[in-house]
């Protein structure tokens, strides 16, 4: 059961919030891929779990940063550039001067979470310009398969742990207005499709 919510911040954005100079430039001359926008049935299916390491994700995940930084962002999913795969990028390095910290999580998972609440408004690449206010538990500790093979746990806490819970949802197929009344959700939903249907007109 969760304990009464605690204010961890706010205006925070799990999936929008602009990455420092320094962790747009850290992979040099890689690809950036189309982002998916909201409604898409690619962002409502579950990804299927990666079974082993290879180059073709090494160069996935490469791509999926350059895609992050240039947004710019600080999280994403594979599902949002159309690929059913359990892969999510992500770095909350936000300050100047501040060296980039870019995780790839391979099939990542909460294996722990805390009673205490955060709630962050959210925001993300694929619902571009909408944010609103998602509660999650404020601490997780995560496990997840690393491009070296290896198997990683860390606890997160604050904006690390509303990024890395907001992109294990999309592989879920879940996005953050899933959390929101029906009503803002339409909402949303409806200026998204009035967006597309602006960009398909050019």
């Amino acid at each position: 059961m969760l304990a009464a919510p605690t204010v961890i911040a706010s205006r925070a954005i799990a999936c929008g919030v602009i990455a420092s100079k320094a962790a747009m430039s850290y992979v040099p001359h890689m690809s950036i891929l189309p982002i998916l926008i909201h409604p898409d049935p690619r962002l409502k299916k579950v990804a299927e779990p990666i079974e082993a390491v290879t180059d073709k994700l090494r160069k996935l995940a490469d791509d999926m940063l350059e895609t992050m930084y240039d947004a710019p962002g600080i999280g994403l999913a594979a599902n949002q550039i159309g690929v059913l795969q359990r892969i999510i990028v992500l770095d909350c390095v936000k300050e100047e001067g501040e060296e980039p910290r870019p995780l790839v999580m391979m099939n990542p998972e909460v294996i722990a979470e805390s009673d205490d609440v955060g709630v962050y408004d959210e925001g993300c690449l694929s619902i571009p310009e909408q944010y609103a206010e998602v509660e999650r538990p404020a601490v997780v500790t995560v496990r997840w398969l690393g491009l070296d093979g290896q198997t990683h746990e860390e606890e997160f806490d604050g904006l690390w742990a509303t990024c890395v819970q907001h992109e294990i949802d999309h592989l879920d197929g879940k996005l953050f207005i899933d959390y929101l009344r029906p009503l803002k959700r339409q909402m949303i939903t409806r200026k998204m499709q009035k967006l597309k249907r602006e960009l398909a007109r050019g």
